[in-house]
C-alpha cells in the first residue's frame, strides 16, 4: 500500500517504512515497535544500501540516522531527494545531534522532521497517524 502525505504533512497508518540506522540493535528494535503497531519496515544499515533500495520498496516514509560512518545521513537525504520515487514520501532525521545548527542541517538536507535519540515511539506514531 503507496500511502503520500496528506496535507497537514502527517501519514496514514500502515506506511512502509526505510528505517536506516547502523545499530544493529537499535534499528531491531525501533523496526519490531513499528511492525507491531502495522507498519511494514525494511532495515538498512548505511547510506549506500538505504538508497539502493528505495526503487524496489519505494517507501512513504524514512527514519534516517544522521551519524551513518561513511555516507552520512544529510548526504543520504540529499540523494533521496533527487529520486524520484522520494518525491512524497516523509523523510525523519533520527539522530543524537540535537542543537539549532543540527536541526536547521537537517532541513536544509530535506528532511521533514528531526527527531533527537532516543526517540519516542509515541511521539513518532503521532506523526505517521496525524
Amino acid at each position: 500500500m503507496n500511502i503520500t502525505a496528506d496535507s497537514t504533512g502527517g501519514m496514514a497508518a500502515n506506511c512502509r517504512i526505510l528505517l536506516v540506522d547502523d545499530s544493529v540493535e537499535a534499528a531491531f528494535a525501533m523496526s519490531m515497535l513499528l511492525e507491531a503497531l502495522g507498519h511494514e519496515v525494511r532495515t538498512e544499515h548505511d547510506g549506500p544500501r538505504a538508497l539502493a533500495s528505495i526503487n524496489e520498496f519505494k517507501p512513504d516514509v524514512v527514519v534516517l540516522d544522521i551519524g551513518l560512518p561513511g555516507m552520512d545521513g544529510f548526504e543520504v537525504a540529499r540523494e533521496m531527494r533527487k529520486r524520484p520515487v522520494m518525491q512524497h514520501a516523509l523523510l525523519l532525521a533520527m539522530t543524537g545531534y540535537g542543537s539549532d545548527a543540527d536541526r536547521q542541517d537537517a532541513m536544509n538536507a530535506g528532511f521533514d522532521h528531526h527527531f533527537t535519540k532516543p526517540v519516542s515511539i509515541v511521539d513518532l506514531e503521532a506523526l505517521l497517524t496525524k
